[in-house]
């Protein structure tokens, strides 16, 4: 654990995509928040604003630092053929293996709960100044009230669950560009492609894409018409994500470094 966290420290990237991930969170998070329409406030409207993904936002723009510090957690050893280096001071892979996903973990787990924590705390002000109050029937933006502790503690888990399938890629495929492209394709462009289909196959790539499954979980409005409730939605991201570790894992094992 020691060796590999001082690894990850070392790369020169590693300090901006954290603070990356954190920044871009909290701020695109607030500057979302304060853009929320009002017209749904209206009573007369008959509609309602999930203020919590409005809130939380920022997290498409923040799961590519996780992508990229994911990737280069192993990648970049392979590039540089470091990695024989690693496995013959530690020859157990398992080992190895292990402690890199748990320092990745642990480094995505503080930055992204910060962030999360700073757009809460920055979006409250702006969605009370705005109207969005418990008077007009809305949820206080707080860890308090359920959904939104939900929304918010599933936003930092998504985070996890996107870093471990892009280390699980980058171990299987061994290359940075090969890994960011495979995982930055599956998040982002899978949902493109439900404007070139029609009916049930577009809801079945928007139902099954990483991302919009993943994402599901900030929801705190309208869960009825979803085409996944927030935890099956976040579960079939873990099966994604368990998916690309496990054969990662056995791939590291046996074939030459």
């Amino acid at each position: 654990m020691r060796a590999e966290w001082t690894k990850l420290r070392t790369l020169q990237s590693t300090g901006w995509l954290l603070l990356g991930l954190a920044v871009s969170t909290a701020g695109i998070g607030a500057l979302t928040a304060w853009s929320v329409p009002t017209e749904c406030l209206a009573p007369e409207a008959g509609c309602r604003e999930d203020i919590a993904r409005y809130s939380l936002a920022g997290v498409y723009l923040g799961q590519i630092a996780v992508v990229v510090l994911a990737t280069l957690a192993v990648t970049a050893e392979y590039g540089t053929q470091t990695i024989k280096g690693t496995l013959a001071a530690e020859p157990r892979r398992g080992v190895v293996f292990a402690a890199k996903a748990g320092v990745l973990i642990a480094l995505v787990a503080g930055a992204g709960a910060v962030g999360v924590l700073g757009a809460l705390a920055a979006g409250r002000p702006l969605l009370i100044g705005n109207g969005f109050t418990t008077a007009n029937g809305y949820w206080p933006l707080s860890l308090g009230t359920e959904p939104i502790l939900r929304a918010a503690g599933g936003t930092v888990l998504y985070y996890l669950l996107i870093a471990l399938l892009s280390y699980g890629v980058g171990v299987i495929v061994r290359h940075t560009a090969a890994a960011l492209s495979a995982v930055l394709t599956a998040l982002f462009v899978l949902p493109m492609l439900t404007s070139l289909f029609t009916g049930k196959y577009a809801e079945w790539i928007l139902k099954y894409s990483p991302m919009t499954a993943g994402l599901s979980i900030q929801a705190t409005e309208r869960l009825e018409t979803m085409l996944l409730q927030p935890w099956e939605g976040l579960g079939l991201l873990a099966a994604y994500a368990g998916a690309a570790l496990l054969t990662g894992a056995v791939l590291f094992a046996v074939r030459d470094a």
